[in-house]
């Protein structure tokens, strides 16, 4: 074989060789392929199968949680109870008072809450005030439901869900909202948490049935009647300014002052210091609760006079006319009785009101006699518990056992503790013509009133009264009271305050009764201020000084609104009346 014939078969044969080995490798590539074809198949299906059961899962959670739901609602007050509505409270011209407003109220579901401590910790940038060991506490209990805060508002609510906490929600609840504030605190009163009323007219309309309706869920939701007050809120806010004024002036630790109409005891207007604000009343837990007014007894030193001078002059046999002498103390009971400015001569009934004698006011009283002068405070309303809408009333103290020491001193106010607002009553009945009118603080009418009235006193006496009130409003303490125009009358009282049970004279009660205008009195006003001290501050400051000044400011400014009309003569100057 020639030599190119066996260079042909050698390049056959290599050819051939070659084709061999390339198809055997091409077959283990195509192999390798398609063993990880199935292997990311298979790597696919197990992260869809991973997917489904992480998905499923959490959708059968959902599912649980959604069949679990009502009985997670059922384990706090139904729906209708956080939506129960309350009536709104209106002055007498229709001004709103009290109303409800919707809020919400965060609560959590320890159960669904996933980290606790990120839960409270992005809470806290919402609400930088809350207790965090003790949301940890409701976070971690074994409970369905715990409440976080109540009465959020709209912005905190935003922001909360804007966190997006699981276990974290909402519920809607109402608010009681009071647009004036602290103006007419001690008489509106406020709600708890849960919209229930606490003190004054909210308590009241509790009381009333609105409570029951409540718990039946029968006012949810539902428009209410508004309830209409006799309060003047008008009047009301001149009252707790003049009162204000008062005790930042004379450094006083409590004030007050009532205006009442004297033919239907509606109240226009009450205010009792320190008070609080019913939207926050935490804030004045401590002192401002105190309805000094209704809830208070004080000694009312000489504005009791007035009690004891119309005593004698309907039962004791005695006239404007009558006198009597002055000139020496009364000792009795190892007691010295004495008057503060004593004249040292006899004097007359008016000038005994006007001088507030002591001696000569002891010496009508006993003209009654011990048994006597109880039963008349009695009848007057002084010694029992006043009757009236509003629930803080407190009942007066005096001696277990009356005998003339005791008739003597509680003559000129010492010795029987009542209320302001009842005196104040008491006071209606000896100008209004000697009718006895429980105190309302809903709207009445004259023919109302007359139907609950009890005849106290004669008529003459009450004309007698009025003469003596303005009597001394024009020549003895009540000067500083005198309105020009309107005819203002009124008895003074400065009682010695009792610390550690003896009588002390540098603290001081001071209080005064007066009516207007005094030819036909249509209101009766009371003012008291707790403790005043003076102008410079050394000493205590006497009721003419400091108690009167405030029925001026007060009549001053709102007997226009009360629609008293100004009398003058025809010389511009005020009127006198003749009796």
């Amino acid at each position: 074989m020639s030599f190119l014939s066996r260079v042909m078969v050698l390049k056959s044969k290599a050819h051939f060789s070659a084709s061999t080995i390339g198809g055997a490798d091409h077959a283990a590539f195509d192999g390798a392929r398609k063993k990880r074809a199935s292997q990311a198949k298979s790597r696919v299906g197990l992260l869809i199968f991973g997917f489904v059961c992480f998905y499923g899962v959490i959708g059968g959670r959902l599912v649980q949680y959604g069949l679990a739901q009502q009985e997670t609602v059922s384990s706090i007050a139904p729906a209708d109870r956080l939506m129960a509505s309350r009536p709104d409270l209106l002055d007498r011209n229709g001004e709103v008072l009290a109303t409800d407003i919707r809020t919400v109220s965060l609560f959590a579901e320890p159960h669904r809450i996933v980290d606790v401590d990120e839960a409270i910790e992005k809470l806290r940038t919402v609400l930088p005030d809350l207790d965090t060991r003790g949301t940890y506490q409701k976070l971690t209990s074994s409970s369905r439901f715990q409440w976080l805060r109540r009465q959020l508002t709209p912005k905190q609510q935003s922001q909360i869900l804007a966190l997006g906490i699981p276990g974290i929600g909402f519920r809607p609840e109402k608010r009681r909202f009071y647009p004036g504030g602290p103006t007419a605190a001690h008489v509106i009163g406020h709600v708890n948490i849960d919209n229930r009323g606490v003190a004054g007219m909210e308590r009241y309309l509790d009381s009333q049935g609105l409570a029951d309706l409540t718990a039946l869920g029968m006012t949810s939701d539902q428009p209410l009647e508004p309830v209409k007050l006799s309060i003047d809120l008008r009047v009301q806010a001149i009252v707790r300014e003049v009162v204000v004024n008062a005790i930042q002036k004379f450094q006083a630790i409590g004030a007050g002052a009532v205006v009442i109409n004297v033919h239907t005891g509606e109240i226009l207007a009450m205010a009792s210091l320190p008070d609080y604000d019913p939207n926050n009343p935490a804030e004045g837990a401590k002192e401002g609760w105190l309805n000094r007014m209704s809830n208070g007894t004080f000694e009312m030193g000489s504005t009791f006079k007035s009690f004891t001078i119309a005593m004698g002059l309907d039962e004791g046999g005695i006239n404007l006319g009558s006198t009597f002498d002055a000139r020496f103390p009364i000792r009795i009971g190892g007691f010295t009785i004495k008057d503060f400015h004593g004249k040292g001569r006899v004097l007359s009934v008016p000038e005994i009101f006007q001088y507030s004698s002591n001696i000569g006011t002891a010496k009508i009283a006993d003209t009654v006699g011990t048994e006597g002068h109880k039963e008349f405070l009695t009848r007057l309303g002084l010694l029992s518990k006043m009757q009236t809408e509003l629930p803080e009333v407190a009942m007066p103290t005096q001696p277990r056992q009356w005998k003339k020491i005791n008739s003597i001193t509680i003559s000129f106010g010492h010795g029987v503790s009542t209320t302001p607002l009842q005196t104040a009553i008491a006071g209606a009945a000896l100008v209004n013509g000697g009718k006895l009118i429980e105190p309302t603080f809903l709207p009445r009418t004259v023919e109302q009133a007359d139907l609950v009235a009890k005849q106290v006193i004669k008529p003459t006496t009450s004309r007698d009264m009025r003469f003596l009130f303005e009597w001394n409003g024009v020549n003895g303490s009540g000067r500083n009271a005198r309105v020009e125009g309107f005819n203002v009358g009124g008895k003074t009282g400065t009682a010695d305050k009792v610390v550690n049970g003896r009588y002390v004279h540098d603290k001081n009660f001071n209080a005064f009764l007066s009516a207007f205008p005094m030819e036909k009195p249509e209101y009766v006003v009371l003012s008291f201020i707790d403790e005043p001290k003076t102008d410079k501050g050394n000493g205590a400051a006497l009721a003419g000084s400091s108690a009167a000044p405030m029925v001026h400011d007060i009549i001053a400014r709102s007997a226009a609104i009360l629609g008293v009309k100004p009398k003058f003569g025809k010389d511009g100057s005020a009127l006198l009346v003749s009796y």
